[in-house]
This record gives structure tokens, C-alpha cells and sequence, in this order.
């Protein structure tokens, strides 16, 4: 068996191309975690080969799966729940930094589905913590560098930051930045608050991975994508780095130290 490893460096509209190459060769499985429109391109691209995704919306909504128990099709795979973990990580970014009032949100449109939903569930979520939210679209890493210029400029309290496969890419870029202009941001995912970001709530994607992995070498040994029903994540983490908090000149409450699932000293 023999595993290739594609990466877009956010260049999506490559996705066509890439996924009629793969066809055309007919690999035996395209996997596809954490990336929706990954998974949407190749969905488009074959009704045959098996495909394994790892999305973020309801796979049913996205036409991917008829259904969660019955896939039905030739794709299945995990959902989890990034779009939903927003509002619960806004709040969690608010009782960590309780005198933030502008709420920074950057969003990747190239994922029209993620900055959708993004845009429709933020501010809503904001308005009901009394805090107010303003949008930066961002798509490239120049582009990363001056929204944070550009934040700073009008005066953003803080910065919240949509799930993005690109910028999960870019992690250690927004640890830097963020550090440089002593903004306090909340991330979907622990890579961000390891490379030195202030804190993530989100789904554990590693055990996302794995289970996409699971399920690839099941298909690889025979089953059919439509009796393997589409997976729910069930882990998720609350991860805060003390130090970059202290830097920050933030008291952590206690409260949120024994919620937390990992405190980085």
C-alpha cells in the first residue's frame, strides 16, 4: 500500500484538478479529514471510489451522506463539531478575559460553509455576552499579518479565531503575532495554544485522525463506506497556556484552571 499526502497551502481552488488526477488513477480511498471542502470536491469528483472524511458541519446537510447510520453512498466518516464548539469557546474567551468587550473574528471565505456559519452564529453569540465582534476575512498568511495590523489598529480587546484547516496550518504565525501584539486569542484546536497561543476548545482532532484511519483501513480491507456508519467526536478539550496568560497580564479564575483539560506551564 502506498499513502500520498496532498497539501493545498490553502489554494482550494486547486481542489477540481487535484481530485480528477486522483480518479483518473482510481486510488483505492481518498481520505479527507478536517477538510470539508476536501471532501466536497471529491464527493463531486466519483460515485465509486470510497472516500473518508472528517468534517466539521452535518455531513447530511453537505449532501455527503444520506444519513448518519445509513451513509448509503460511497462516502463516510466523522463529524466533529467544530461549527458548534463557537459559541462555547466565545463564552470560555470571555470569562478568561472578562473586560474584552471587541471581539476580533478572523474567517477563511474561501470555506464558504465554515465562515457562514461562522458569521451567522458569532455575533449572535457575542450580542448575548454583551460583546461586540468585527469581521476580518483572511485567506493567505500576508493576508494573516494584516488583519493582526489591522485588529490592533482598531483597537480589537481580543481575537477569536474560526476553524480553518489553512489556518490550523499556520499555527505557529498566529502564536507569534498574537504574542507580539499582546492580543488574547481563543483557537479551535490545542497546536495553537502549544505553539504558544493563549487557549482552544474544540474537538480532539487527533482522535479524529485516528478514527478517519480506522475507518480507511476498513475499507481497505473490504467494507463498503455506505454500512459504515458516519462517526460523532465525543473528545473534546479545553487547553490554556498559563504562561502566555501571565504575560498577558490575565488572572486565570480557578474555575477555568479545573475545567481546564491541560494547563501548559
Amino acid at each position: 500500500m502506498t499513502v500520498e499526502y496532498h497539501w493545498l497551502e490553502g489554494q482550494y481552488d486547486r481542489l477540481p484538478s487535484l481530485m480528477a488526477d486522483l480518479v483518473r488513477r482510481r486510488v483505492a480511498v481518498i481520505a479527507t479529514p478536517g477538510f470539508t471542502a476536501g471532501a466536497q470536491a471529491a464527493k463531486v469528483a466519483t460515485t465509486t471510489i470510497p472516500i473518508v472524511f472528517g468534517v466539521a458541519e452535518d455531513p447530511v446537510k453537505l449532501g455527503l451522506v444520506a444519513s448518519l447510520a445509513r451513509p448509503g453512498g460511497n462516502a463516510t466518516g466523522v463529524n466533529i463539531f467544530n461549527a458548534e464548539m463557537a459559541a462555547k469557546r466565545l463564552g470560555l474567551l470571555h470569562d478568561l478575559v472578562p473586560k474584552a468587550v471587541r471581539i476580533a473574528v478572523l474567517v477563511n471565505p474561501a470555506i464558504a460553509q465554515i465562515s457562514e456559519t461562522m458569521l451567522r452564529d458569532i455575533p449572535q453569540a457575542a450580542s448575548a455576552l454583551g460583546l461586540q465582534t468585527q469581521i476580518f476575512n483572511v485567506s493567505t498568511s500576508r493576508e494573516i499579518e494584516a488583519a493582526f495590523a489591522n485588529l490592533v489598529h482598531k483597537r480589537a480587546d481580543a481575537l477569536f479565531v474560526a476553524p480553518d484547516g489553512f489556518f490550523a496550518s499556520r499555527h505557529v504565525q498566529f502564536a507569534i503575532l498574537a504574542a507580539h501584539h499582546r492580543v488574547p486569542a481563543a483557537y479551535p484546536i490545542r497546536e495553537f495554544v502549544e505553539a504558544g497561543g493563549l487557549m482552544s476548545y474544540g474537538t480532539d482532532i487527533v482522535d479524529m485522525f485516528r478514527q478517519v484511519g480506522v475507518y480507511t483501513g476498513q475499507i481497505l480491507k473490504g467494507a463498503k463506506p455506505a454500512d459504515l456508519p458516519v462517526l460523532q467526536s465525543t473528545k473534546f478539550e479545553f487547553v490554556i497556556n498559563l504562561q502566555t496568560a501571565r504575560a498577558l497580564g490575565l488572572e486565570v479564575p480557578p474555575g477555568l484552571l479545573t475545567a481546564a483539560d491541560e494547563v501548559i506551564e
